[in-house]
């Protein structure tokens, strides 16, 4: 069974780059795409008597058929080969979101939703399911030319070896179904006793998404890619490691991509299932979309 491609809609305007994206997508890929829709309104409007939502169906599942046969409506436009279902689940956007990537080849969202908290960088929803979900998530944002996949090349940041190797996986499937360039990205830091004029110990806490030598960092690159290299050998791909903070560096270098993939390994912290600093910066800084891909437990 051919899994779907599945996109989160809640009718804020970053959904709509978001359904025209994963419509893209899910050309590449040859996948069908799935709209979702998570909203509680059942919950609370379906044991109130009748006359208190007023006749006919209630506003917000008017809202939300609207909504989804809206995005339909846009999939179809933008590529009527492109088999499209939706669904509305009676549940909160972010559980509804990821049960849905279980049975999904990836999952896509915006970045913002309709919540009013619009000095966010990046809406709740899209980071609380990049930090759950047991799929690729691709949160849609960046500027135009990254959106259109103008600049023909993919970023792939190359964290720690037991989280990377289903990103790395990713990534080259990405780089082959589009024929671009794969720009594989390795960061590494001097030891804290090395850098001290430039900054403090204090000041400069080790970074774990990167190498702590610069002799390191090309053999622990190439020891990634080898199993990859070998199943997808026309990708074209470049290597760079360079000295530096990884979420700098690659927020930096995605301003000239189509696509920054980054591996994650989720932890459980006092808050619950986090994802990285490098995702964090990314999936809030980023020019171009992201996709945050867990490691397989």
């Amino acid at each position: 069974m051919t899994l779907p491609l599945v996109v989160g809609v809640d009718g804020s305007d970053s959904c709509l780059p978001a359904v025209d994206w994963g419509v893209d997508e899910a050309v590449r890929h040859g996948v069908p795409l799935r709209l979702v829709y998570g909203s509680l309104w059942e919950r609370y409007e379906g044991g109130l008597p009748a006359m208190a939502v007023g006749p006919g169906r209630p506003s917000e599942q008017a809202l939300a058929e609207h909504i989804v046969a809206s995005a339909a409506d846009r999939a179809e436009r933008r590529n009527p080969d492109v088999k499209v279902t939706t669904d509305i689940v009676p549940d909160d956007a972010v559980d509804a979101l990821v049960r849905a990537g279980n049975g999904a080849f990836a999952l896509v969202t915006g970045s913002r939703g309709r919540g009013r908290l619009k000095g966010l960088l990046l809406g709740s929803v899209g980071l609380a399911v990049s930090a759950r979900a047991h799929c690729p998530v691709i949160v849609v944002r960046g500027d135009r030319a990254g959106l259109a996949g103008t600049h023909e090349r993919i970023l792939l940041g190359l964290g720690e070896a037991d989280t990377s190797a289903e990103a790395v996986r990713f990534a080259f499937r990405e780089a082959e179904v589009r024929g671009c360039v794969l720009d594989v990205v390795r960061a590494w830091r001097r030891p804290a006793h090395d850098r001290g004029s430039e900054r403090t110990r204090a000041d400069a806490p080790a970074d774990k998404d990167a190498d702590s030598s610069e002799e390191g960092a090309p053999a622990a690159v190439e020891a990634r890619l080898e199993a990859a290299i070998a199943e997808h050998p026309q990708v074209r791909m470049r290597r760079t490691t360079l000295e530096g903070p990884a979420g700098k560096i690659l927020v930096d270098r995605s301003a000239a991509a189509d696509l920054v993939i980054v591996g994650a390994q989720r932890r459980t912290g006092h808050f619950g299932l986090q994802i990285g600093r490098v995702s964090h910066a990314l999936l809030h800084h980023a020019q171009c979309p992201v996709a945050v891909v867990p490691q397989r437990q």
